[in-house]
């Protein structure tokens, strides 16, 4: 099968989630509407290249998924049962199903992230079912082969039905945490994407992208929600910075190295302005101070122009909110820019067991050990770093330190 060029992602990103979720609730069968959507994105992978767009290509999915739904219906062993839906399906007008941007897409993206899904399972559906991705494509992502990820795909499918998992948006307390569940599947895809776990590639594109294109989708939704700006605006100051983040041979650029000429100033000027909307509403949240503290990062001219005293303050604001070790040790690293290694160091001391098998807690005690001199621990440490992670640019950076330290 063709790998899709970026016109056919924008269209099944656009797509793929309305198509699912019309066709769930004309059939009230999940799994069977995503299979089917599945099979007309691979269909058009197929033909579109060879035969040229179409003219209506959202009206090309509609009506090819809804013809997979029937093929699908028709082969059920249970297919007495199914006559109504058939029905239905067959009698009812394409043009009449046009689903409304809130009805279905909104109410996926909740489905896919239900608490009783794993988070692997959660990104997993989202990026299938909102976004369109294939299974060949999602194994490529995932470092799996086809077969693993068709076994997962299938799992998550399973959880959904016996868990009876409703294709809906949840109201009060349980919208709350929900939403706390679907930002946190973009943000884990963010993440993968900005600097991957490897050892194939150091970052992947096009999950940042995917991220992006969903926490901004989200945003258009639920436009009076601070937290889910405040997920696309740091993801957006962090897009920014694409250019100037690896050199010409794929090498990690730290930040305070940097050529800031590269980065998108118009991006960091519109992000900058949909944070302040979003702080405004009065509802601060974790999001919201990350995505302040990529600002303090973003918005100097000059590495020595960084203002590390609102950085410490806004990570002891970020503590109130996710009080994890991760963020102690990046709050100890703006410790160490502000107030010198020593103290840094021991910021970073009660977190020595929690993240014993974290490489950038060790790759950050070595930077802060040689900048007292103490040139043998910092060895150790980055050896100890280097043997815990399998991105390919952060482990030549540690192996490059090595090298000079020898």
């Amino acid at each position: 099968m063709r790998e899709p060029s970026e016109e056919f992602s924008g269209i099944f990103r656009a797509e793929a989630a309305s198509l699912v979720g019309a066709l769930a609730r004309a059939t009230g069968d999940f799994a069977l509407a995503e299979d089917a959507v599945q099979d007309a994105i691979v269909e058009a992978l197929e033909h579109w290249p060879v035969d040229g767009l179409p003219p209506q290509p959202g009206a090309w999915l509609q009506t090819t998924s809804r013809r997979k739904a029937l093929d699908r219906l028709r082969r059920e062993t249970r297919y007495r049962e199914k006559l109504e839906i058939l029905g239905r399906l067959e009698n009812v007008d394409p043009a009449s199903t046009a689903p409304a941007l809130i009805d279905d897409r909104l109410p996926l993206i909740f489905m896919c992230c239900h608490p009783a899904l794993s988070r692997d399972a959660q990104v997993v559906l989202t990026l299938r079912s909102v976004l369109g991705l294939t299974t060949a494509q999602l194994a490529r992502a995932f470092l799996v082969n086809d077969e693993t990820m068709k076994r997962r795909i299938t799992r998550a499918k399973r959880k959904i039905v016996e868990t009876r998992i409703p294709v809906a948006v949840p109201t009060g307390h349980e919208m709350r945490s929900r939403l706390d569940e679907v930002l946190a599947a973009v943000y884990v895809m963010f993440n993968e994407g900005f600097l991957s776990t490897g050892p194939a590639r150091s970052d992947r594109a096009e999950l940042v992208d995917d991220a992006a294109w969903l926490a901004e989708l989200l945003r258009s939704l639920l436009p009076n929600e601070p937290e889910v700006t405040g997920l696309a605006v740091l993801i957006q100051l962090n897009r920014a910075r694409r250019l100037a983040r690896f050199d010409e041979h794929g090498h990690l650029v730290m930040l305070k190295d940097q050529d800031r000429s590269l980065w998108d100033r118009s991006q960091i000027d519109g992000a900058l302005a949909s944070l302040v909307e979003a702080m405004s509403l009065g509802r601060p949240g974790s999001y919201q101070v990350q995505a302040a503290i990529a600002a303090c990062h973003a918005t100097p001219r000059t590495w020595e122009e960084t203002d590390w005293d609102r950085i410490v303050d806004l990570y002891d604001l970020l503590t109130t909110f996710t009080d994890t070790p991760v963020v102690r040790l990046n709050r100890a690293i703006a410790i160490g820019h502000r107030d010198g290694p020593r103290t840094a160091l021991a910021a970073l001391q009660p977190l020595a067991s929690v993240l014993a098998g974290y490489h950038l807690y060790h790759a950050t005690r070595a930077q802060l050990l040689r900048e007292l001199g103490r040139y043998d621990e910092a060895r150790s440490a980055d050896r100890i770093a280097a043997g815990l992670t399998r991105n390919p640019a952060e482990l030549h950076l540690i192996q490059d330190r090595l090298a000079l330290q020898a």
